[in-house]
């Protein structure tokens, strides 16, 4: 849970626009970072202001030290998420739906390995990010059931850590430069120790119990399985 040293590290603007160059320089694909000539509201969020001459750097069109980039969120929920009815989302036929639903709301899971790209502002909060995510999904869980973690190697060992709301990622992976194994993002349950049941609503607990119910069923037909091969290894043998 501890920040590593870098993430603790403060840039002036001359370090950011020296960082970009290295970062872009780094990367074999068009995901640059770069700063931004102004920003305005749209829709809720705030964006960089359109600009048809600007460049990968961007450096001389910098007004107020901001920066855009691209953050990769690796999506490892365990429970189902919930979206409208009557939405359908094509990218993600791959998970089981629950039709035994309310008209409401349709429950699923998200396909594993699930990965999405954001272009993000250099003070976009985890929050915003998160946010973010469950409206491309078009998810109507509250946000606050998710936690972003950021996920590091170092010595053939994984640390994972959860970002505080305010923390903002795209900073960090400034900070972190390109590497994946250095640092990467991950959109998983937000797990605060005994999980608050009234939390959910009625629909989402209903699905959980019939998913209890389909991995105890699974469970037992394996032990069984198993005690069968067992048993009748042992008749065999005599």
């Amino acid at each position: 849970d501890e920040p590593s040293e870098w993430e603790k590290t403060e840039l002036d603007q001359t370090q950011v626009e020296q960082r970009i160059k290295e970062y872009n320089s780094q990367i074999n694909s068009n995901l640059f970072m770069s700063l931004v000539r102004g920003l305005h509201r749209a829709g809720g969020v705030t964006v960089p202001c359109p600009d048809p001459t600007h460049s990968p750097t961007g450096v001389s069109q910098n007004k107020d030290g901001s920066y855009t980039g691209f953050i990769k969120v690796q999506l490892k929920l365990v429970r189902p998420v919930s979206v409208p009815a009557t939405k359908r989302v094509p990218s993600l036929q791959a998970g089981r739906p629950h039709p035994q639903g309310v008209k409401r709301r349709t429950s699923f899971y998200l396909p594993k390995g699930t990965v999405k790209h954001l272009h993000i502002l250099s003070h976009t909060r985890a929050s915003e990010v998160i946010d973010a995510l469950l409206r491309k999904f078009t998810v109507i869980d509250n946000p606050r059931k998710f936690a972003l973690f950021e996920r590091s190697e170092k010595d053939e060992q994984v640390y994972l850590r959860k970002l505080g709301d305010d923390e903002q990622p795209l900073r960090l992976r400034l900070l972190a430069g390109p590497s994946e194994k250095v640092l990467s993002f991950v959109l998983k349950e937000n797990e605060t120790g005994e999980v608050n049941w009234d939390a959910f609503t009625l629909p989402e607990l209903h699905n959980f119990l019939l998913i209890l119910q389909r991995e105890e069923e699974e469970h037992v037909r394996r032990l069984r399985h198993r005690y069968a091969r067992c048993r009748q290894k042992m008749q065999e043998a005599l």
